[in-house]
């Protein structure tokens, strides 16, 4: 293999529901399966999260590195974090279909992992993908085949050959990222065994990867590799369709490789704006809503149209990768909730949505102890099921925030919003704020400690519309709250500060 690990995404495309539904799947999701049980789930702590799943609200079927389809009718990723592949199908057709997320076809989405191979102290055996052999220590990967002069140690003049200071390019990209053995991406006959790899992945149905640890090679590297790579396979997607990409950079500033320099290889995550976010609506250091007037690219983030953005991710929601402590997650739902309504009623970046899984947090001097515990699981080490209740919720210690109401329904809110600017934004200076989306859509929030009353012009048509946090629009009727749009646009809101749901959100296809 060429990598120490592949990570398998799926995503849902849209159109119509056939007889075949996923069956022309199964032989792919067979084969990763007798894959992926040769990878040992805990080997090593690098070794974790071996298996990320997503499910894309797609764009449609014509992808390229930065959008995925010219007429956008789904705007948003949901991360099904180490579900199993037949909790995944059946989310697909019981629930993802039916909310926005366009669940009605699957194909595969690799996470790439071809910066490294495993940690240096792995040892030897026959523990590799398929049972292969490798020796860690002389750097020995005979199924690939990779061996010693594949690796950069000669260009790593650290004395423990790991990474040692980030503001050094060449450590960056030329030593080990944890002791994980690092790949010489520029040589060519690395480069060709990963770019055959890929293209193999991209024949048998792949529609993009995921291009982890991006920053730890160069980006004129990747430009190489993607350049080789075929279109996308016509069996499923139009003809000349490119696959898309998008590239794990963490850059919160002030060290020596940037996101911007992988731009022209595709999207990037924008590991600042959860980490802004979440200080906004814990009000550090004087941070308000109202400041969010202008955010974006002006809070020193990338352009919209690179950025791959998320409240949290399955790495800096335990503390790991970056973020810190401002990082929001659902063990803090309230602000959870206004955070990810927040991201997806605003018009910036590619949005991704996170569903987790429970573990017992054990948070001592700041740090959690806890932080490897993996998904839930039987006493046989196999993942349990994600049991589903009468009332939606997920049970067995899946979290399930896709499912949560509010979040479900501002998918749909982004959707019908898409393309639209921001409009008739309002503030108290505070953190109090509201907006629209030209016609399309207006949301308001209250993250005061004060009640929020206020009459607002929405620019919607006059009209009955149903508050999609607080309920649903269900035939005409309204599960929650009503809000009357006058003939001049204006409404009146009212937001208690110590309301479950802090923030309230109408749109078009919520009228009654």
């Amino acid at each position: 293999m060429v990598q120490a690990a592949l990570r398998l995404l799926l995503y849902p495309l849209p159109g119509k529901r056939t007889r075949r539904g996923y069956s022309f799947l199964r032989p792919k999701i067979k084969e990763c399966k007798r894959l992926l049980r040769k990878i040992p789930s805990r080997a090593k702590e690098n070794m974790r999260n071996l298996v990320l799943l997503f499910l894309l609200a797609a764009f449609g079927l014509c992808w390229t590195q930065y959008k995925s389809s010219p007429k956008p009718v789904r705007t948003s990723i949901v991360h099904l974090f180490e579900w199993r592949w037949v909790d995944i199908a059946l989310e697909c057709e019981r629930y993802l279909a039916q909310h926005g997320f366009a669940g009605v076809q699957v194909h595969i989405f690799v996470d790439a992992v071809f910066n490294h191979m495993l940690n240096s102290a792995a040892g030897s055996g026959n523990r590799g993908i398929c049972n292969s052999y490798f020796n860690a220590e002389l750097h020995d990967f005979p199924a690939v085949p990779y061996l010693k002069f594949d690796f950069n140690d000669p260009i790593c003049k650290t004395p423990s050959g790991d990474i040692e200071n980030y503001s050094d390019p060449i450590q960056v990209r030329y030593c080990r990222l944890y002791g994980l053995l690092d790949l010489s991406q520029w040589k060519d006959d690395v480069r060709s065994k990963i770019i055959d790899f890929l293209n193999h992945l991209i024949d048998l149905g792949i529609a993009g990867f995921r291009i982890d640890a991006a920053k730890h090679i160069r980006p004129e590297d990747i430009n190489v590799i993607l350049s080789k790579l075929n279109n996308l396979n016509t069996q499923w997607f139009t003809k000349g369709s490119r696959p898309f990409i998008y590239q794990e950079v963490i850059d919160l500033g002030g060290e020596a490789v940037q996101s911007s320099e992988y731009f022209r290889n595709g999207r990037v995550t924008e590991f600042k704006y959860g980490t802004q976010l979440g200080a906004v609506l814990r009000k550090w250091n004087g941070q308000k809503m109202a400041n969010l007037k202008n955010w974006g690219e002006s809070w020193h983030m990338m352009p919209s149209n690179k950025a791959f953005i998320f409240v949290d991710n399955h790495d800096n929601q335990r503390g790991h990768g970056s973020g810190g402590a401002s990082i929001l997650t659902f063990w803090n739902p309230r602000l959870y909730k206004m955070a990810v309504g927040f991201m997806l009623a605003h018009p910036y970046g590619f949005t991704r949505i996170m569903s987790s899984y429970w573990w017992p947090r054990d948070i001592q001097n700041g740090t959690d102890l806890n932080d490897w515990v993996g998904p839930p699981s039987n006493s046989d080490g196999s993942i349990k099921p994600v049991i589903i209740h009468a009332d939606g919720t997920c049970g067995n210690g899946w979290i399930c925030e896709h499912r949560w109401d509010e979040i479900r329904n501002m998918v749909i809110f982004r959707n019908v919003v898409f393309g639209e600017p921001i409009t008739k934004w309002w503030d108290n200076n505070n953190n109090q704020v509201a907006f629209g989306r030209a016609g399309k859509g207006f949301v308001v929030f209250n993250n005061d400690n004060r009640n929020l009353s206020v009459i607002l012009p929405t620019g919607l048509p006059a009209g009955i519309y149903c508050d999609v946090i607080s309920g649903q629009k269900e035939g005409k009727a309204c599960t929650g709250i009503q809000i009357h749009v006058a003939a001049n646009s204006m409404a009146h809101f009212q937001i208690n500060y110590q309301a479950k749901h802090p923030f309230i959100a109408i749109h078009v296809e919520a009228k009654l």
